[in-house]
């Protein structure tokens, strides 16, 4: 393998888009980033696309090496819905995953199709645009994702990867769009009154592996020169697709736990589950393996605005904010195992999985609770696991066998805190991978290396356990006292959740 060669991953996160570049050794070795947050306008949750195109060229500026770039792939948060005209002129602002308005489409079309549509899916937004009779649906003509909307204004090329393309719409055995659901969809489109074919609106689909264009002169002009055109593009994938390849759980039994703004887990499934249900998602690996996906909008936002208020009482005394989260963390440890009758509610947004179409954020504690900082630190911690362990019972009672759990994200970056804290919650072993903090970008970039430098025939799973057979890992196991602790507090945070529903109603 050269290692003169480059290979490029980027990645639209909700709070960063980050560049990591590997070499031909699928190292690590250059990275950029750009710092954003989702605005709140109108109701919905949307992020500017001018932003889109600011935010990727400072985050590749700062990537050293860049002539040395031959092949590139872009992934972004899943889901959402950007419609456009026939002259890819957009329609309605960009509506992001986080969105919990679309509960009746969602609810129509899980119906209809007889398979969980969550709210956030693509589809279940432009269900939701007919279903109100938006102004602008006779005139779309394409619907895609942010990673999808990237990677055609960089390479002309209007087509996603398989992972991104399953949670647009589901797919049938052919690894294209299910062709039922796409006639249901269509019978009930033209009753509406709509002038389209879904099919025709939609990206197409790219497996891993696959060439998927070039970047064009017009796509250079858009990243500021930064990279000349020629460079070859990998199929565009979404962070959930990433996240598994960079923690290489891509192979059934093994799955894998994103933990930032948002935590969901992915379960690679030896086969389908046995009934539907509406908290738990089934989409697909880059390759086309099914997936079980438990997705929670609320992980680190909560734990952010608290650190911050910590923080600025650290500063009225001369505390160094630097350490800030290292020290909190780490505090957790010393907390209850069951963290002493306090209680955290993260919700800022909704929750699928416990049926929230909106959050308030709440922390609860009875007068006799222990109220320390180590059990504060603690809760909250276990408050941004708890709604992802309800909808894990589910996959447990369906006998989902599960081999390895890996995890990735910023809620890992303290060492041995949040990774101790899930193998509890999942009642699991979870593994860190030494890369792992790198997290999406560098899963994009191991697509691109797995499109240039594949044997051929070679799976992606063959590929990417070649790649980690050597990589450097930590792997803690369930301690049976965190497990009972956190199985305690689970049981008080489900009573409370009335608590939680009361604030919604009355806040």
């Amino acid at each position: 393998m050269s290692t003169n060669e480059r290979f490029l991953g980027v990645e639209f996160g909700s709070t960063r888009i980050k560049a990591v570049a590997i070499d031909g050794g699928r190292l690590p070795v250059a990275s950029g980033d750009y710092i954003w947050a989702a605005r709140h306008e109108n109701g919905l949750w949307t992020y500017p696309l001018e932003q889109v195109w600011e935010g990727l060229r400072t985050a590749l500026a700062a990537v050293e090496g860049r002539e040395k770039i031959t092949a590139m792939g872009v992934s972004a948060m899943m889901h959402g819905y950007l419609a456009f005209d026939k002259d890819w002129n957009l329609l309605v602002p960009f509506r992001t995953w986080q969105n919990t308005v679309t509960g009746q489409a969602a609810a129509l079309l899980s119906d209809m199709f007889d398979f969980n549509i969550p709210q956030r899916w693509s589809i279940a937004h432009l269900c939701q645009a007919v279903l109100n009779g938006e102004e602008h649906v006779s005139r779309i003509a394409h619907i895609t994702t942010l990673a999808g909307y990237v990677h055609y204004m960089l390479t002309g090329v209007n087509a996603v990867g398989v992972g991104e393309a399953s949670g647009i719409m589901p797919l049938g055995a052919d690894l294209g769009y299910d062709k039922e659901m796409i006639a249901k969809f269509d019978v009930f489109a033209s009753m509406m009154g709509a002038p389209w074919s879904v099919e025709d609106l939609l990206p197409g689909i790219l497996p891993a592996g696959e060439n998927a264009g070039y970047l064009t002169e017009s796509g250079s002009k858009l990243l500021g020169g930064l990279l000349a055109p020629g460079v070859a593009f990998a199929p565009c994938e979404g962070d959930a697709g990433t996240g598994m390849v960079a923690t290489n759980a891509v192979a059934p039994r093994t799955g894998n736990v994103s933990a930032g703004t948002s935590i969901f887990s992915m379960i690679v499934l030896e086969k389908p589950l046995k009934r539907v249900y509406p908290e738990v998602g089934v989409v697909a690996t880059p390759s086309g393996s099914p997936v079980a996906m438990v997705h929670c909008s609320n992980c680190t936002s909560d734990i952010n605005g608290w650190a911050a208020l910590l923080g600025e009482a650290a500063e009225l005394f001369g505390g160094d904010a630097e350490e800030l989260y290292t020290k909190l963390f780490l505090k957790s440890l010393e907390g209850d195992p069951d963290c002493g009758g306090l209680l955290f509610y993260n919700y800022l947004t909704g929750e699928s999985v416990t049926h929230f179409d909106e959050g308030r954020p709440l922390f609860l504690r009875a007068p006799d609770a222990k109220f320390s900082l180590a059990n504060f630190m603690r809760a909250m911690l276990y408050s941004s696991m708890a709604t992802l362990r309800t909808g894990m019972e589910l996959l447990a009672e369906e006998g989902v066998a599960i081999d390895s759990l890996t995890g990735h994200g910023g809620l890992f970056k303290t060492p041995g805190v949040a990774q101790r804290f899930l193998a509890a919650a999942c009642r699991a072993p979870v593994t860190f991978l030494e890369t792992a903090g790198e997290g999406g970008p560098y899963g994009m970039a191991l697509l691109v290396a797995y499109m240039m430098q594949r044997s051929p025939g070679e799976t992606l799973e063959d590929f990417l356990n070649k790649h980690f057979a050597s990589a450097k890992s930590v792997t803690l196991a369930p301690d049976e006292t965190d497990a009972a602790g956190f199985d305690a507090y689970l049981e008080k945070f489900k009573k409370g959740l009335a608590v939680e529903r009361s604030a919604v109603e009355n806040l």
